[in-house]
């Protein structure tokens, strides 16, 4: 897989046929490893390790419902309380990061009403936070630690 821009960590990463699997720690099971789930599992690992997310209060690839429609987001984070905090985007490291990527999780943040927004692709991550107006977002230098959330 690419080399990301994050730390490198230790996945169990097995082979079957000409697929290769990746155990997903959260969720608990082994899923097909594409590139975009290569940037999930890194981009949460980083979040966990060197952030201090609780894995607890990660939700995975769940269903929400958009404009009536059935959508999946890739990861959501939750506070001690129970409240979405923290919508997660995750695309492919050769897929650019470009204003439908921004529209799509917005779209999703209707639903959701996290205050914090959060799109990588593994090289490039983008981290911004609901202004207090709520029209808009303010973009972020760094992914803010649990505890800032």
């Amino acid at each position: 897989m690419k080399k990301l821009n994050l730390p490198e960590y230790s996945f169990k990463i097995t082979s079957e046929d000409t697929r290769l699997f990746i155990y997903d720690t959260f969720r608990k099971k082994k899923v097909l490893l594409t590139p975009e789930e290569w940037v999930r599992q890194n981009i949460l690992m980083f979040l966990v390790r060197e952030k201090k997310y609780p894995a607890s209060l990660i939700s995975i690839e769940s269903g929400i419902k958009v404009n009536r429609l059935m959508k999946r987001y890739d990861a959501l984070v939750y506070n001690l309380h129970g409240n979405p905090v923290m919508l997660i985007e995750c695309k492919a490291p050769g897929v650019g990061i470009h204003q439908d990527t921004f529209d799509q999780i917005s779209s999703y943040n209707l639903s959701v009403t996290a205050k914090f927004l959060l799109v990588s692709n593994g090289i490039k991550h983008y981290c911004c936070r609901l202004n207090k107006t709520g029209n808009s977002y303010d973009f972020l230098e760094e992914i803010p630690f649990f505890h800032e959330l």
